[in-house]
């Protein structure tokens, strides 16, 4: 019986150390024959009063998203050779990575980058190390955010 491939579900936000993650989770699809999920969450902003003017802002940073999106799926099939599943969500990180992480059982593997500075990991990784690593169905792959890519090309 043939298995599903991997999916390997990446959190797509600005950090320093995220191109990092989605090398690594790049290289493993394209070594073990599996797939690329990305994950990008808008943040709900603080209302402002006027309606007009939130929807405005809220249509700027979905464009600003899905640009940023399409961006990082042409360099995951220039790198992996697969073209990526996109999830676009608006919420807060935590809560919307739980929620796909609990609804879509295709995910397989959630990577993550370590943070380099001296603010620690990040705040997802001390979450899901803290608390929310027991309600989770998956592995969580933590990657040094310093790693090079030819670091990661000789361990992965």
């Amino acid at each position: 019986m043939d298995r599903a491939p991997r999916v390997f579900l990446v959190i797509v936000d600005d950090s320093a150390e995220m191109p990092v993650a989605l090398y690594y989770a790049s290289r493993r699809a394209q070594r073990s024959g599996g797939r690329i999920a990305m994950l990008h969450v808008i943040p709900h902003e603080e209302s402002h009063g006027l309606a007009s003017v939130e929807a405005l802002m809220r249509q700027e940073a979905r464009q600003e998203a899905e640009q940023l999106m399409q961006r990082l799926a042409r360099t995951v099939y220039d790198e992996a050779g697969v073209i990526p599943v996109i999830y676009l969500k608006e919420g807060s990180p935590r809560d919307e990575l739980m929620e796909l992480l609990a609804n879509d059982p295709s995910i397989s593997i959630l990577v993550l980058a370590a943070g380099t500075g001296p603010e620690g990991p990040g705040p997802l990784i001390s979450f899901l190390a803290s608390k929310a690593v027991a309600k989770l169905r998956i592995p969580v792959t933590i990657v040094p955010g310093g790693l090079t890519h030819e670091e990661i090309d000789a361990i992965s």
